[in-house]
């Protein structure tokens, strides 16, 4: 026979509480998964404990998220910097620098050994892996790094009529770069 919900109970039940919804709920799911991920590695990260974490229902993250490599995708991503946060230091070379130095840094934290685990689960999975591609590589970083070029055009440090000529695998080259050296080289 269950026993009644003590004060203490109801000051632990999520569902005392005001709702949170949108912006406000993502940012305590991804804060909780960020925290599980440092505190534990991507293995034994589960959604029970997220949810947990974040006093959240398991019932609302699976809604958004079918799984656990979804979950920390997003989590991983919210963690990005966004476009109008790029580094503008007056060149492109710096401007580049800058926003190479701040990827690897994004590696370094919880999301590197994160997109490791990912992978892991992937091995053998040419259809999960291409989901993952696809997923990963919304655009946003290839927008990020056109932006940087426009502002080098701006600056006129190269041609603007030649923008439209760089491709988008181009523009992925030392992402590329930065996420092989990092898991072969950590």
């Amino acid at each position: 026979m269950r026993q009644p919900a003590t004060a203490s109970d109801e000051a632990q039940d999520h569902r005392s509480r005001p709702r949170r919804r949108g912006e406000q709920l993502l940012a305590a799911v991804f804060t909780a998964v960020l925290t599980e991920l440092t505190e534990h590695g991507y293995g034994p990260l589960t959604i029970d404990a997220v949810a947990a974490r974040a006093k959240v229902s398991k019932a609302s993250m699976y809604r958004r998220w079918p799984g656990k490599r979804d979950l920390v995708l997003a989590a991983v991503q919210s963690a990005l910097p966004h476009p109008q946060d790029l580094a503008d230091t007056g060149s492109l070379r710096g401007d580049l620098l800058a926003y190479f130095t701040q990827t690897a840094t994004h590696l370094q934290g919880p999301a590197g050994p994160a997109l490791r685990g990912i992978l892991g689960d992937l091995l053998g999975d040419p259809t999960g892996a291409a989901e993952l591609y696809s997923a990963a590589h919304r655009g946003r970083s290839t927008a990020q790094l056109r932006t940087l070029l426009q502002r080098a055009a701006d600056r006129e440090e190269v041609p603007a009529d030649r923008l439209h000529t760089v491709t988008a695998r181009q523009l992925e080259a030392g992402h590329a770069v930065l996420r092989q050296h990092y898991l072969w080289e950590g």
